[in-house]
């Protein structure tokens, strides 16, 4: 068996994001392209992986980005946990897909009916790692009381912290912040 990098690479945050818009669209409409051949793509990527874009996004299990955008394996570096929070093990992996994958693309995304947002914004009881997760988003949200508005906050939080990352920095990685509605199947671009 020949084991070869893919060949498809792309090295521009506007092609990147020109991809990721154009999935959404075929996501949205039903026409997906990327039919899974899971088996020909691990064949393939067992020689590397170039993905084109960086996803930062909520673990909640309504929001893949890898279907919502329509791409195969290989095609985005996914970074998931409960309300899309930014900790030190976070921002490395993005310092990973950024400086050594070369990502030209790093996108927070958020999604309406958030749960770990709404706890937050509730200030509720929760578990010892539940409120862990609840205090980093009470601290980029502050008093705001209305959920979307927490989401967008939240997230716009994170995208100025990432830029704020000399590695990031470094290597000209664009960091977007993107918004998915659980509704339309939608992803709208801030």
């Amino acid at each position: 068996m020949t084991i070869h990098a893919p060949d498809f690479y792309v090295d521009n945050a506007d092609s990147a994001k020109k991809l990721l818009v154009e999935g959404n669209k075929r996501f949205v409409s039903g026409e997906l392209q990327s039919k899974a051949s899971y088996a020909e793509d691990r064949k393939t990527l067992l020689g590397g992986q170039k993905p084109f874009a960086t996803i930062l996004s909520c673990s909640d299990s309504r929001v893949v980005p890898e279907i919502l955008f329509d791409q195969k394996l290989g095609d985005l570096f996914v970074i998931r946990n409960a309300g899309n929070v930014l900790d030190d093990a976070v921002l490395g992996t993005i310092e990973y897909a950024a400086g050594h994958l070369k990502c030209p693309l790093i996108v927070v995304l958020g999604h309406n009916l958030c749960g770990a947002v709404t706890s937050a914004v509730g200030k509720g009881e929760a578990s010892e790692y539940l409120q862990k997760i609840m205090g980093k988003i009470n601290g980029a949200i502050g008093d705001i009381e209305d959920v979307d508005e927490a989401i967008d906050a939240n997230a716009k939080s994170i995208v100025e912290e990432i830029k704020e990352n000399a590695v990031v920095k470094e290597s000209s990685a664009v960091v977007v912040q993107a918004f998915y509605d659980l509704d339309s199947g939608e992803v709208s671009w801030q």
